[in-house]
């Protein structure tokens, strides 16, 4: 009898180990998906255009596939990649993550001017789509799920540097997959729900029982259009947001901490001049702000590279 006790205690003992190796496993998974928040946006943002002009039909199903491909990215190719990367080169995260700042910088910057010059941009370098059904799907997944590894990259390389030095390999392992198949569940999720919502709203205006049912219905039908159009101003927004944020972030870690002070000192004093219980939200979206023109400014020079070497260079190699 004393045995099976003490059996029985050992096994709690482990039931109490593994549940706070759970708790710990999700506490930090959820801190370093925070810290990735500004990318998901983006991310969330980006995917609707890709199913634009298909069947309704064939909506879900395309972002499925693109879903799947996420999951592939995240867990097949950069889990293990961030686990070697902290393993035998920690230092190479910050370099890492400003790289994925400038190209958050330079995307953001190409959206913002070809907003304002539409003629403006690299698209003339992209081939041509096909125009048979499956194979433009099967281009467009394609392209979706290349445009998810650059972003997912990223959200794995934030969450990566947010969790806490000198834990364990199978804890950092377990905080990324739930990071990367949260992040993902949450984004494609929602993105199904927007590319979905003008049908769901066409159904209740159509065959809703009451009429405020039917009234909601042609409210989200006309809504909308204006709705995709924000979010994909909230997701430029983003973009610039956290991109200058990790590029300030990590050239303050290198050694250059300049930029990262006067933003710093600037939030502060924008603050101290507002009222008192508004002093963090001022700050933050001041900091917000210049992380953001720095961005702008450093993605329009790539932007600017781009067009004026780059792509050259890529045309004259393409007619040899």
């Amino acid at each position: 009898m004393s045995g099976l006790l003490a059996l029985l205690d050992d096994v709690a003992g482990i039931a109490k180990i593994a549940a706070a190796s759970v708790d710990d496993v999700a506490g930090q998974a959820a801190k370093a998906g925070a810290k990735a928040a500004g990318a998901v946006i983006d991310d969330a943002a980006v995917t609707p255009k890709y199913v634009h002009g298909f069947a309704a039909a064939r909506e879900l199903p395309i972002v499925g596939k693109i879903a799947l491909g996420s999951i592939r990215n995240k867990l097949v190719f950069l889990l293990p990649a961030a686990l070697i990367l902290s393993a035998f080169a920690p230092g190479a995260i910050t370099p890492l993550l400003m790289l994925g700042g400038a190209y958050l910088s330079f995307e953001g910057a190409e959206k913002v001017l070809h907003a304002l010059r539409p003629a403006h941009g690299s698209a003339a370098l992209a081939p041509e789509p096909p125009t048979d059904p499956a194979h433009l799907e099967e281009a467009k997944v394609s392209g979706a799920v290349k445009t998810d590894f650059i972003l997912s990259a990223e959200i794995m390389t934030i969450a990566l540097a947010a969790l806490p030095a000198g834990g364990s390999v199978r804890t950092q392992a377990l905080a990324l997959a739930l990071v990367g198949i949260g992040i993902t569940a949450v984004v494609y999720g929602g993105v199904a729900l927007i590319v979905k919502a003008d049908d769901i709203g066409l159904f209740f205006a159509r065959r809703g029982r009451w009429s405020l049912t039917r009234a909601l219905g042609r409210g989200l039908v006309g809504v909308m259009p204006g709705f995709l159009q924000a979010l994909m101003i909230v997701g430029t927004a983003a973009m610039l947001w956290v991109g200058g944020s990790i590029l300030t972030h990590g050239a303050s870690e290198l050694g250059l901490g300049a930029p990262y002070d006067a933003i710093h000192h600037l939030a502060e004093a924008v603050a101290h001049m507002g009222p008192e219980g508004a002093a963090a939200g001022v700050a933050w979206t001041v900091t917000a702000l210049c992380d953001g023109i720095v961005a702008l400014l450093l993605g329009a020079g790539l932007v600017a590279g781009m067009n004026g070497l780059v792509a050259p260079l890529l045309r004259l190699l393409k007619r040899r």
